[in-house]
């Protein structure tokens, strides 16, 4: 009897020994698990993910921020959705790049960004960008609020609304910039040139009421000295065809003096650049390089061949920090072929090439795939285009509605 319940007990104690050994080991196998699997409740955790790439410390702290974090602000008891997480953790990596054109556009982003390309949208009317690591005014459009209100190609933004610019991307800037028609944004600015010798210029604040944005595209104007003027304000799907016909005005005109006036265009498409350029160039001379990386062979963008206008042209092309991308392409390539004469200031510097992938199916990647190099090879990116006479305008002049650049235009084509 007592050696029956002594074997008994020895196995009752060795299968309660076994199963704490296996609930203990179950216990510690779990929580010694991969940090994403410690994630409960998401959705493709592996999909994409390299071998080579250890995302470990990323699940930790996704693991310890749902675990610990306290919202800060006393006000707010909202928690942080999975899905922004994401969405930030998305921006961070992409923000390691270091590249202010590649950027990730969350759901709202997207929208916005979807209503630039269509041009339906309302706010103050300039277009920005990342100079010298600061938001920069590349240009306020002809008649906008911005124009109206004095702001100026190459002031740099350092607030919105008391909100740091520096802190945002480009889009994000532009999202806080815009809003509904009659409603205020309030614009902390900095205006080089300004500043008296040895002192920073003074930061200012205006005030601009935003309204529906109408784009421009092109003016013409034959002057009683018989010089023809074409002010091109953007590179639209329609800009290339508006193009032509202003050319056709001016062979009408039988002038042989052209002034095309890029100041404060911001550029477009590629395409209409290198269509407004064969009007000028000989079939398949390169009108501009698409530089892909060191392991990838450049791409050339070559003339169509219009090249309608003779020998005894005269053109002098103004640009200014405001013209951009596209404007500077075609810009660079008639000057280097000698065809036409840069009159004005150095421009922005915006030579790089984006593609929009979507990422799902509200979100996607801003990615800046090549940059652009003139037919010389010389980079468009950071230094821009240097004129080959340069004329600076001054705020004073500006404000007085004097316009030196279009002077020594008009002096060059009288010789």
């Amino acid at each position: 009897m007592n050696r029956f319940w002594g074997t008994f007990i020895s196995v009752v104690f060795v299968v309660i020994a076994l199963g704490g050994a296996f609930f203990g080991g179950a216990y510690v196998g779990y929580n010694s698990r991969p940090a994403i699997d410690n994630v409960t409740g998401l959705n493709n955790k592996e999909v994409g993910k390299p071998a080579e790439v250890d995302f470990a410390p990323f699940w930790q702290a996704w693991a310890i921020l749902n675990e610990k974090y306290v919202n800060g602000n006393s006000t707010s008891t909202a928690e942080v959705k999975n899905e922004e997480k994401v969405w930030g953790a998305i921006s961070g990596m992409v923000a390691a790049a270091g590249d202010p054109y590649t950027v990730f556009l969350p759901p709202e982003e997207k929208r916005q960004f979807e209503e630039d390309i269509s041009g339906n949208f309302s706010g103050v009317g300039m277009e920005v960008g990342v100079k010298d690591g600061l938001l920069t005014v590349v240009s306020p459009l002809p008649g906008s609020p911005a124009k109206l209100a004095g702001i100026k190609a190459g002031d740099k933004i350092i607030e919105i609304n008391g909100e740091v610019a520096a802190e945002m991307t480009v889009d994000k800037a532009i999202g806080k910039i815009r809003g509904p028609e009659g409603t205020k944004v309030v614009l902390t600015l900095i205006t080089p040139d300004t500043s008296s010798a040895g002192q920073l210029p003074s930061p200012h604040q205006i005030t601009v009421t935003r309204a529906v944005i109408e784009i421009p595209t092109i003016d013409t104007e034959l002057r009683p000295d018989g010089i023809f003027v074409i002010r091109l304000y953007n590179f639209s799907a329609n800009s290339p065809e508006l193009f032509r016909q202003s050319l056709q005005k001016f062979s009408a005109s039988k002038s042989n003096k052209l002034i095309l006036d890029l100041r404060g265009n911001p550029g477009g498409y590629l395409e209409a650049a290198v269509d407004m350029a064969s009007y000028f160039l000989p079939k398949g001379q390169v009108i501009v390089w698409e530089h892909q990386g060191a392991d990838a062979q450049d791409v050339a963008y070559r003339s169509k061949g219009y090249d309608v206008f003779a020998d005894n042209l005269k053109m002098v092309i103004l640009v200014d920090k405001g013209s951009a991308s596209a404007s500077e392409i075609l810009a660079g390539a008639l000057a280097e072929y000698d065809i036409a004469t840069l009159v004005g200031e150095t421009t922005f510097g915006k030579g790089s090439v984006q593609e929009l992938v979507p990422v799902t199916a509200d979100t996607s990647l801003k990615v800046t795939i090549a940059r652009w190099l003139t037919p010389k090879g010389v980079s468009i990116s950071k230094a821009g285009l240097k004129p080959d006479i340069e004329v600076k305008m001054t705020l004073e002049e500006y404000t007085a509605g004097k316009d030196p650049q279009f002077d020594k235009a008009i002096e060059i084509l009288k010789k």
